[in-house]
């Protein structure tokens, strides 16, 4: 008996206006469970757009949709969304900007604050419990909305250019962090990234869209082993993936 695909797009097209190309035209996509999947193509090929697609947050124009086996607007709960900005909210502590989730799933006080404190604990924050937004770093703020995210323990994670707005060594080290937590936690990701390396970096398989309509234009496949390491960014092995990937991105973007 086969295992239901975790995410499955079959034929997806989405438009925003009858005479208008298409942002996304006739996708077939399916994302195994525990894999690690990067989107990367040119701006405007419908790399977030996808991703609003598989969160149910946008309904597609042409085409099926289903997060293991059902719509995504009915599997709502087993898929938490990182966006490139924290979002945190200003006036809550670290700690209730974390809760904010279980708080809305009416758990109670005490379950709240303990998943609070192993989520922080998980991602490295648990001296920063109550400090506000303002008082930490762009990757302390993105280690939040992680530790957010993950607090209604997702299967599926769907991150919108998470990294994007913090510095290379930073970046780096958010990298390394967020395969730690999958390697804990095994749930399936779909990244939007435009850094080449990054999605060698970090993903199993890399997807190439195509503008105008978007549309896939290549899935490659990234063999390195995991655990990933800052070491494996210096190899040959790295270099080739990230070097063929960026002539095949240029391909697409002519297309």
């Amino acid at each position: 008996m086969t295992s239901v695909p975790e995410v499955l797009l079959t034929g997806v097209s989405k438009r925003f206006s009858t005479d208008e190309v298409p942002v996304l035209q006739g996708v077939d996509l399916s994302i195994e469970r525990g894999e690690f999947v990067s989107i990367i193509g040119p701006s405007g090929c419908g790399k977030s757009t996808l991703l609003k697609l598989v969160a149910g947050l946008s309904l597609p124009s042409d085409g099926e949709i289903a997060v293991n086996g059902i719509l995504p607007k009915n599997a709502r709960q087993l898929v938490s969304f990182v966006f490139q900005d924290a979002t945190l909210l200003p006036w809550r502590t670290v700690e209730r900007n974390v809760a904010l989730s279980l708080e809305l799933e009416g758990r109670t006080r005490e379950e709240t604050a303990t998943t609070v404190q192993k989520l922080l604990e998980l991602v490295g924050l648990s001296k920063v419990g109550k400090s506000y937004p303002r008082q930490l770093s762009g990757g302390m703020k993105m280690r939040v909305s992680i530790a957010r995210a993950l607090a209604t323990r997702p299967r599926l994670l769907l991150m919108d250019e998470p990294f994007a707005a913090l510095d290379e060594m930073t970046r780096d080290r958010m990298n390394e962090e967020l395969l730690r937590l999958r390697q804990e936690q095994n749930w399936t990701v779909v990244f939007v990234t435009h850094s080449v390396a990054e999605a060698v970096f970090l993903s199993s398989r890399i997807i190439v869209l195509a503008p105008h309509p978007g549309r896939i234009a290549h899935d490659i496949v990234v063999d390195l082993p995991f655990p990933r390491t800052a070491e494996m960014r210096e190899s040959e092995e790295f270099d080739v993936l990230v070097n063929r990937t960026s002539k095949l991105l240029r391909e697409a973007h002519r297309v």
